[in-house]
């Protein structure tokens, strides 16, 4: 089983309930190191108290929440909004900026095109990514996702991906996103030196909606703690986020009950 020490909180898991500053204090109440922040929690405290406020209760940042989207309004808009994300990622000590590229611009029915202007992107900010010392960590979406959120579907992928653009960009693998590709362990091996984030959750049998139906990790029937072990031999060893959209279910529930039952199962699952 992975050490609690790598557990990390993204902040969508209890986004309903606490703001950012409300995350920060209950990592540091609830011994969570870790914390995974998105960008809209970011603007709404202000990225320089936020990165007082984690420093001073003693967390690290796994990752910041969400780069990409160069397939939503012009590319010109996107590259810009990205320059203020590693900005933003670099302010608050990130690990990585993680990158959910878009799907299908409006109207387009293109797919290489909406792909090409992706690594269009991609390659435009990865200069200023470099320079301030944040990775780029591409995360391949189910494909179900492919129209409207992410042309961007497999492990293979996202790797041939890192390779075309070298050094600055890596994966960031979702267990909820890559479980159920056949090719995934060894698309995870061949990820080695490329894995930036890991992120946790479960795959119910009777997922109802694809984006807000996940379930905490060991309620599902995801091989969580294979596909953990699979990365740390590919040579990843670092936090580990759990990450639970679930509008029906822990979204409802007090942040407090998440974090411990959280903690709990990443033990016993994780």
């Amino acid at each position: 089983m992975a050490e609690l020490t790598r557990l990390s909180l993204n902040t969508a898991t209890v986004r309903e309930r606490w703001d950012l500053p409300a995350c920060i204090e209950g990592c540091a109440r609830h011994g969570i190191d870790w914390i995974g922040p998105w960008r809209d929690g970011l603007a709404a405290y202000g990225v320089e108290r936020a990165a007082r406020h984690i420093r001073d209760a003693g967390l690290k940042v796994s990752g910041l929440c969400r780069g990409g989207w160069w397939t939503a309004g012009t590319l010109a808009q996107a590259i810009e909004d990205n320059r203020r994300a590693i900005d933003e990622a670099a302010a608050i000590g990130a690990a990585c900026l993680v990158i959910v590229n878009g799907g299908l611009p409006d109207g387009s029915r293109d797919l290489a095109a909406a792909r090409a202007r992706c690594l269009q992107g991609l390659a435009a900010v990865l200069p200023q990514a470099r320079a301030a010392g944040v990775p780029l960590a591409l995360e391949p979406l189910h494909p179900m996702t492919c129209a409207d959120r992410s042309v961007l579907s497999t492990t293979a992928q996202a790797l041939d991906w890192c390779e075309t653009l070298g050094e600055g960009v890596g994966v960031a693998l979702d267990v909820y996103h890559v479980w159920w590709d056949p090719e995934v362990l060894t698309q995870i091996s061949r990820a080695r030196g490329r894995i930036l984030g890991f992120h946790v959750c479960d795959w119910l049998r009777e997922t109802r909606d694809l984006v807000t139906d996940r379930g905490m990790m060991g309620d599902g029937v995801v091989d969580i703690a294979g596909l953990r072990a699979a990365v740390d031999a590919a040579g990843y060893d670092g936090p580990i986020e759990v990450e639970i959209f679930s509008s029906r279910d822990w979204w409802a529930r007090d942040p407090d009950e998440v974090l411990s039952v959280m903690k709990r199962r990443f033990e016993r699952c994780v």
